[in-house]
């Protein structure tokens, strides 16, 4: 436990920042609690997009460690960072929702493309079946 302590001292300049590894691991702790909803709701958000509901709660889950992880490594700042849900949201029932109210059976497996003349094109791509 020395051993810890020590290395997190001399990483995250503890002492200089005026707190203890005690204090930093329960703000760990509160803050994962408190970000944990992500975990549960932004894969039943994505998945009514005919997403996988377990492919989408792993990259939510790499997308908050890693980018946590490179925001505590590279700028030494105790932010917590996970996938923001408003804009998931908006591309799961706007987005998605209006492609299928107007008939398009696959919103995700369709692109926009824009065209010389400066308008929008919807392309509709081939089909294909995945277990």
């Amino acid at each position: 436990m020395e051993k810890f302590s020590k290395l997190m001292e001399n990483t995250f300049k503890l002492r200089e920042n005026g707190t203890t590894v005690k204090t930093e691991i329960i703000a760990g702790v509160t803050t994962f609690m408190t970000m944990a909803y992500i975990l549960a709701v932004n894969p039943n958000i994505l998945s009514s997009t005919g997403m996988d509901h377990g492919a989408v709660f792993t990259a939510t889950a790499l997308a908050a460690f890693l980018g946590t992880l490179l925001m505590a490594l590279f700028a030494n700042y105790p932010f917590a960072l996970a996938p923001g849900m408003g804009l998931n949201a908006y591309f799961a029932y706007t987005v998605c929702g209006s492609l299928s109210a107007q008939g398009i059976e696959d919103p995700l497996a369709h692109r926009f493309d824009r065209h010389p003349g400066g308008r929008h094109h919807l392309h509709h791509p081939v089909r294909v079946q995945i277990p």
